[in-house]
């Protein structure tokens, strides 16, 4: 009797702890090769064009990873999106994706994040605020966008010993606009151009804003050499405006970055003369890899374009004009 009770406490107690596992692996949808991976994706919106993008790619790059991601729409209040950064530990998620409502808060997220991993992504934070395989930033270095641009004008109009310049700049004090903003500056300083800036102003990323301040500019009747926008759309707003003042937007060099699906279609159809890719998938592809190496306890070094540090993981830029153009289309 006393064996046979012995076995029975034992099956019991096996059972029980089978149905504790189980319910356990149920309880999360997904499952790498190191366990199941639960994740919270903060953004603030989907309105601009690439954030979208590199939304539906982060989307798709966990499903097929096989892991849970929850997106969250914390809109532009910086409480909100702390408040929800410090309840994920407490919800279950093992790493965090986050697109910062505020550049500045990233120290803020990281205190309030209960020791949770950070993937930051599209807004990136100062260097002081990443942490080497604990809080990482996954994106493209901006400067090589502004790098790109300049050196594409300069060889469109001739190398010109002095140019006007007009500059729409993106999101106020967002990484995209200081970055690629100032690489237009001192690669055409380094290129030895003097440079008139006759005009200098944030579009925020919108077509709309960039036409109004436009036709402000074209007021004023200074003449002008080269149109630099921070991201495509704002580009497109550029070419708009300069149709709409009876200007072939052919006739003067308008650059962009992101090579969106409109921006590429403008250059083909010879208006925008010429964008930067910025690979929202790749982007995402390269978080959710981030995810994965951080969640199991490894190094983000094991990370294609991860940098020395493993405080960043690059992915590279890629021009586009009209001879390579119908490649990203």
């Amino acid at each position: 009797m006393k064996t046979s009770l012995k076995k029975i406490i034992a099956i019991a107690l096996i059972s029980i702890l089978m149905t504790s596992l189980l319910t356990g692996c149920s309880s999360s949808q997904s499952a790498s090769s190191d366990g199941s991976i639960k994740v919270l994706y903060s953004i603030c919106d989907v309105d601009d064009t690439f954030r979208a993008a590199l939304s539906d790619g982060i989307v798709a790059a966990a499903k097929s990873a096989g892991i849970t991601l929850d997106v969250s729409y914390c809109g532009s209040l910086v409480d909100d999106q702390a408040a929800e950064i410090a309840s994920a530990k407490a919800n279950g998620y093992d790493a965090i994706i986050l697109r910062l409502t505020d550049p500045s808060t990233a120290l803020q997220m990281e205190v309030t994040s209960n020791d949770l991993p950070i993937i930051f992504v599209n807004s990136q934070p100062s260097d002081e605020h990443l942490k080497a395989d604990k809080y990482v930033y996954v994106g493209s270095q901006e400067e090589e966008a502004g790098q790109l641009q300049a050196e594409y004008v300069m060889k469109k109009l001739g190398n010109p010993s002095s140019m006007n310049v007009i500059i729409f700049e993106g999101e106020k004090g967002h990484s995209g606009t200081k970055g690629r903003t100032s690489a237009v500056k001192n690669t055409l300083k380094d290129m030895g151009v003097e440079v008139n800036y006759v005009f200098v102003d944030y579009a925020t990323w919108s077509d709309t804003i960039a036409a109004e301040k436009l036709n402000i500019f074209f007021k004023t009747g200074q003449p002008y050499d080269a149109i630099f926008c921070n991201n495509d759309t704002m580009a497109l707003g550029v070419c708009q405006a300069l149709k709409d003042n009876g200007i072939d937007p052919a006739s003067i060099p308008v650059t962009g970055v992101d090579a969106t699906e409109a921006g590429c279609a403008s250059i083909a159809a010879g208006e925008m003369s010429f964008t930067v890719l910025q690979d929202a998938e790749g982007q995402a592809a390269k978080a959710v890899e981030a995810v994965i190496a951080l969640t199991s306890g490894k190094s983000v070094s094991t990370i294609d374009g991860a940098s020395d540090d493993n405080k960043y993981v690059w992915v590279p830029f890629s021009p586009v004009d009209a001879s390579n153009v119908s490649q990203y289309q």
